[in-house]
């Protein structure tokens, strides 16, 4: 299993520090393992600041979507790290266990499920999303474009981080 690197460089020390204060004083490893390379570092920082912590979706939406997402792609770090999550909002373990088969809280809204639905149904089987299911969430449901593609952009960034975890071996710090 590969650590993660101890000696960073100045810029990737900055960043770091940036994700400590973000994460109350915890750097994740996933942040830590992109160390030696800070542009690399920085890019992946970047956007997830920009899929997670901005945008019209509220959070606990788009952590159940990286959590659904890791839980498919069977990748342990990300499940455990946005389980945490979810745990830190008042999501309970059933909770957590009933959204990896398809039952998300009764908190979520109907366009909020189907977000979450064809999130999971474009990870998973993506050759078969169609204009059926556009019209689905763009015209019956009337969610936005951009909801849409932060969506999808949530799911996009964790099958990059599930790859990326899982090939370094990320061990998990939650």
């Amino acid at each position: 299993m590969l650590q993660a690197v101890t000696e960073k460089t100045s810029e990737s020390s900055a960043i770091l520090f940036e994700i400590g204060k973000a994460f109350g004083g915890h750097v994740p490893n996933v942040f830590k393992a992109y160390a030696a390379h800070p542009s690399l570092l920085a890019a992946n920082w970047q956007k997830f600041k920009a899929v997670m912590l901005q945008g019209k979706l509220r959070r606990k939406v788009k952590e159940a979507i990286a959590s659904v997402i890791s839980y498919d792609n069977q990748c342990k770090y990300c499940v455990a790290a946005h389980s945490a999550a979810l745990r830190s909002m008042k999501v309970s373990e059933p909770e957590i266990a009933a959204m990896f088969q398809g039952k998300l809280p009764n908190d979520f809204t109907v366009k909020e499920v189907a977000l979450v639905k064809f999130t999971r149904k474009a990870n998973l089987d993506w050759h078969s999303i169609g204009n059926v299911d556009l019209k689905e969430l763009l015209v019956d449901l009337g969610i936005e474009e951009s909801e849409m593609l932060e969506a999808l952009g949530t799911m996009e960034l964790f099958i990059a981080f599930n790859r990326f975890a899982d090939v370094m071996r990320i061990e998990i710090d939650f």
